[in-house]
């Protein structure tokens, strides 16, 4: 399965970089294609390093302006004109998607693909890893939303949110498997 990740770039410590370790390590020994930002700085790069060590692909969409920042060694690196082309590419590039930690590019990634899932123009099982409860506010907005009539679907089918990557890889897998 192609599994498009979206996080962040800056260096993180230990409580966030362990676990998307992990999470790299599931995709890389279960065969997956990491499709990503293609940055060779912080989650990106631990992401990539670890997908690569354990046998998975990385597929990389980059943007001009951070083309010079790209992994060299990726097994592909597309590099958008734009960030709504990157991520255009990223979203058609993978049969799933995770959201991990990550700032306002992150957040901008993420909102982007719920909208255009709520729309229905995309069914791509959608995952918000919320690693050391990094996404509880978010959740709880969610619910409200939701609550109060804002979501034109249950939530449930809009997102799924997993507290660890193994949680994350077993919704995607019982997804795809569904289809």
């Amino acid at each position: 399965m192609n599994i498009t990740v979206f996080c962040s770039a800056a260096d993180l410590d230990d409580r966030y970089t362990a676990p998307a370790r992990e999470f790299a390590e599931l995709l890389g020994k279960g065969g997956h294609t990491m499709v990503w930002g293609g940055s060779e700085s912080g989650l990106m790069k631990v992401m990539a390093d670890g997908v690569q060590e354990n046998g998975g692909r990385l597929v990389g969409v980059s943007v001009e302006f951070l083309a010079a920042k790209a992994r060299r060694n990726a097994d592909e690196m597309i590099v958008a004109k734009d960030l709504a082309e990157r991520k255009a590419g990223l979203l058609a590039r993978g049969d799933a998607v995770v959201v991990m930690v990550g700032g306002t590019g992150t957040l901008d990634e993420a909102t982007e693909i719920l909208e255009l899932k709520k729309h229905g123009l995309h069914t791509k099982p959608v995952v918000l890893l919320n690693t050391a409860g990094f996404y509880d506010g978010l959740q709880q907005q969610f619910r409200r939303m939701e609550a109060e009539g804002f979501l034109p679907l249950p939530l449930a089918e809009l997102v799924f949110f997993a507290e660890d990557g193994a949680s994350a890889l077993a919704y995607l897998e019982s997804a795809a498997a569904s289809r």
